[in-house]
């Protein structure tokens, strides 16, 4: 089902619910129970309508097809605590038993969009997050004895609440000592640990003085989605901001990434050709403490704001004006302020998108020249395109780029890419990214919440690529890199290396809820927040501190936030879908992810697998005796590898850890067990380093960057080796001989 017709459908079917919805917004609330101790968080109008529409889209088009009950509010309240106190520091037992009459009364109260019950536990877990806090900070000039052997128990997940404060005091106690006794071994003295920790503890109580509505909304409407399936995801505004600027490898800015320190907005980094890269004014350490919009606007004091309020004050159009006010790097906060003028720009994350590069290996004499291309996310800047930007940016344009240059320059014999930890984005990308390396045919098959289903054709006649060609791929590549992984390897376009994937086979559409609502009705609405300025934040920051704020754009129209709802299911052209079971690599490696922690399987409200009619495809080779050949080459090496050894290793010693709960605070045991572990590892990496050529290294020196090696990578290249010899040196596509002889 073409999408842009289901998403007018939704549009009109809605506007008639969610109209009335919003003029229903003025109906009073139920009460909330206020938190003695803290400035209480309430929800605004806003959200409240946000979350009535959340519930109509997930009972209408939601994929499973389901209706809001008391199992599924029982869900949500488990995770929603979870989400809050997932160790059980802060709750007490008591407060658990109170929560308690939510268990099976949150489906009803979303229906009608009142937030008052999950907004009252968020409360009193701020109220006992600051009494942790404040214990901490009373605690940490005590003298504590690092000869005992106490233990501390940083895991509590699986163990019952606690039942007092005096309780929780013990299990805070210890934590202060840990952190102590963790400074103490790093070398410097007592008064400085000390200092350390206050300034520390002090920073998360500033930080928790910060949450405001749309926070604890976000924390709410996560544990509701995911109770649904695991990837339905409501965004709020500022962050479906975001997740829109990742699609796209792209934003409208200076070019600056910031971090808070110390109540302090300091720049990290800078994008090479940037505004603030082009200024030469800028640098990494340097202190915004005000900005002010257009070349004649008034500065406002930014020093102990949220980050993300500072961020949308820089961030902008392109062509716009900002001013900053910038204590350069290594000054006090006294010392006297540059005020630094730029001009927005669209800055393109260079770092985050597709790049390649090329490797020669070496095999009985001969060398074989390999491409490699990485692709951290299947991306598109849809906002470029709708607007008819022949150049935007998407994932396929740079792989093509890429080809290009590894062809017709480089002159590869082979390509590889590497979909490692890429959890995927655009199944349009995914489709025409596989259209690159096939001549045309059916890419992925996906079934809608209505039980249409819909082949997903790569129509471009002709391939950019013909030649050998593998796939990495990991326990974290997902989504849109299985359909592709999948693609190719039922064409027998190529081989896939790596580990079984995460198994994500389920299709999400993006909806803005402000498309679902009449504009007069925003327009009413906004008019309604123009008589209460201080509440509202974004584009308008009247008061960034308050703990009720609404954002809205440039006009003052409320924003909503956007809705990534499931409604269909992707399934290989073979008729599998990759739901659960992901795709299996032919050639396999052990995975430094635990697969019974990570991946779509391990997630209890995921789909199940399933399948489907295959589609009419041919394929382009019959790779099933090689991939026998392949296997038994790469066993041969692995056996006598240093290398697969030490992954193998790691691996184990990763399920040993993963398996612990608590840790010694008898500072010479800690002590022992960190050295050992260290000598340990470092005698691994220098018996590694030796067998490579490299000299030895000490004990804190740290290995050159282009000394990196990276052991999968490097025995992906020397499987596709394999390949190119088994094929005669094919450099085609299709591979028609027998390979079992």
């Amino acid at each position: 089902m073409n999408f842009k017709i289901v998403k007018e459908m939704l549009r009109r079917v809605l506007m008639i619910t969610f109209t009335a919805a919003a003029l229903a917004c003025s109906a009073s609330p139920k009460p909330q129970k206020m938190v003695d101790g803290v400035q209480n968080i309430k929800p605004d109008d806003q959200q409240s309508l946000v979350l009535r529409q959340v519930v109509s889209l997930i009972e209408g088009y939601n994929y499973k097809q389901i209706k809001l009950n008391d199992s599924i509010s029982s869900l949500i309240l488990d995770r929603y605590i979870k989400a809050l106190d997932p160790s059980k520091y802060y709750f007490l037992a008591s407060d658990i038993a109170e929560f308690e009459k939510n268990r099976t009364t949150l489906d009803d109260d979303f229906k009608i969009g009142d937030l008052s019950a999950p907004f009252y536990i968020f409360n009193v877990y701020l109220k006992r997050y600051n009494e942790r806090i404040d214990y901490s900070i009373s605690q940490i000039k005590n003298k504590y004895d690092f000869n005992q052997n106490d233990t501390y128990v940083y895991d509590r997940e699986k163990m019952p609440w606690v039942s007092s404060s005096t309780a929780l005091d013990d299990i805070w106690k210890k934590r202060v000592k840990y952190e102590l006794v963790n400074l103490k071994i790093a070398g410097t003295d007592q008064a400085k640990n000390i200092e350390t920790l206050t300034k520390r503890y002090q920073s998360l109580k500033s930080q928790a003085a910060k949450f405001n509505n749309q926070d604890v909304f976000q924390i709410l409407m996560d544990s509701f989605t995911e109770a649904i399936d695991p990837h339905t995801n409501y965004f709020n505004p500022r962050n479906a901001e975001v997740f829109n600027q990742e699609m796209a490898r792209s934003l409208e800015g200076i070019g600056a990434t910031l971090q808070l320190e110390n109540e302090v907005t300091k720049i990290v980094t800078i994008v090479p050709g940037s505004p603030a890269f082009k200024s030469k004014q800028l640098n990494a350490g340097d202190k915004i403490i005000a900005v002010a919009q257009g070349a004649n606007g008034e500065f406002e004091d930014v020093v102990g704001w949220r980050i993300d309020n500072t961020v949308s004050k820089i961030k902008g159009p392109k062509g716009t004006t900002v001013k900053l006010k910038v204590i350069p790097s290594g000054q006090e906060l006294s010392s006297k302020p540059i005020i630094v003028t730029l001009v927005r720009d669209k800055i393109i994350l260079a770092d985050q998108s597709a790049k390649k590069s090329v490797k020669t290996i070496q095999s009985d004499g001969k060398p074989y020249k390999i491409g490699i291309i990485e692709v951290p996310a299947f991306y598109a800047d849809f906002k470029a395109a709708n607007a008819g930007d022949k150049n935007y940016k998407s994932t396929t344009r740079d792989v093509r780029l890429l080809i290009d240059t590894l062809k017709n320059m480089d002159k590869v014999d082979a390509i590889v890419m590497d979909l490692r930890s890429n959890g995927g984005g655009s199944l349009n990308e995914a489709i025409d990214l596989t259209g690159l390396f096939i001549d045309k045919g059916p890419v992925v098959q996906t079934r809608e919440f209505n039980n249409t289903i819909k082949v997903n054709d790569d129509k471009n006649a002709g391939a950019a690529w013909t030649g050998p060609f593998g796939v990495m791929v990991d326990r974290l590549s997902a989504s849109a890199s299985e359909i592709f992984a999948g693609a190719i390897q039922d064409y027998g376009r190529g081989i896939v290396m790596g580990t079984q994937t995460y198994g994500k086979g389920t299709v999400q559409r993006t909806i803005d809820l402000n498309e679902m609502i009449d504009p007069t009705i925003l327009q009413k609405m906004a008019a309604v927040l123009a008589a209460t300025k201080a509440k509202i934040v974004g584009q308008k920051i009247q008061n960034p501190g308050s703990t009720s704020v609404t954002i809205v754009d440039k006009d003052g129209i409320p924003q909503l936030g956007q809705l990534n709802l499931t409604m269909g299911k992707f399934y290989r052209i073979n008729g599998n879908s990759t739901q659960h079971k992901g795709v299996i690599p032919d050639v396999t490696f052990p995975s430094i992810y635990p697969l019974d922690k990570i991946g779509e399987d391990t997630e209890p409200s995921a789909l199940p697998f399933d399948m489907i009619k295959p589609s009419n495809y041919v394929t382009v080779s019959d790779l099933t005796g090689i991939k026998a050949n392949l296997v038994k080459l790469h066993n041969d090496r692995m056996t006598a590898s240093l290398d697969y050894k030490a992954l193998v290793d790691d691996i184990a010693e990763s399920k040993k850890r993963d398996v612990e709960t608590s840790i010694t605070l008898n500072e010479a045991k800690l002590k022992a067990e960190r050295d050992q572990l260290e000598t340990k590892g470092l005698a691994r990496l220098n018996q590694i380093r030796v067998a490579r050529g490299l000299a030895p290294v000490k004990k804190g020196d740290k290995a050159l960057k282009e000394e990196a090696y990276d052991f999968i990578e490097d025995e992906s290249l020397k499987i596709m080796v394999d390949l190119m010899k088994m094929t005669d040196g094919s450099k085609t596509a299709s591979v028609t001989q027998n390979f079992n002889k």
